[in-house]
């Protein structure tokens, strides 16, 4: 049997800030919480979850691994005007004028993308 995505870890040296942030972003919620790990993951528990794990450092570097967003049920453009409001922020990783996806940072500076067709755009 092949095996299954069951957890991806972000680190964080403000853990509840980050949480929090993809909290909103995805819609989910906080599963489990401990000094060192904030546990986040959809309503019904499905895997995978996030887990945001703290950390004395900062983040310094391009991530090698990041998140690809859809807007679901509202256009992208709405979409990106929601995850600028939560806390998210353009960034420049080298992608150039012409790409059709945006990227963009959470609090702490990992990057993630906004991709230019939603949800409801690839199901068709």
């Amino acid at each position: 049997m092949p095996s299954q995505l069951a957890t991806i870890a972000i680190d964080a040296v403000r853990p509840k800030v980050v949480a929090d942030f993809w909290c909103a972003v995805l819609d989910w919620h906080v599963v489990e919480e401990d000094s060192d790990v904030i546990s986040i993951a959809p309503q019904d528990k499905s895997w995978p979850s996030i887990d945001v794990i703290a950390v004395p450092e900062g983040k310094t570097v391009k991530n090698r691994l990041h998140f690809d967003l859809r807007a679901d049920r509202v256009s992208t453009a709405e979409e990106l005007e929601r995850l600028l409001a939560l806390g998210a922020r353009r960034t420049d990783v080298g992608q150039g004028p012409d790409v059709s996806w945006v990227v963009l940072a959470d609090p702490e500076g990992n990057e993630f993308c906004l991709l230019s067709r939603t949800v409801q755009d690839v199901e068709d």
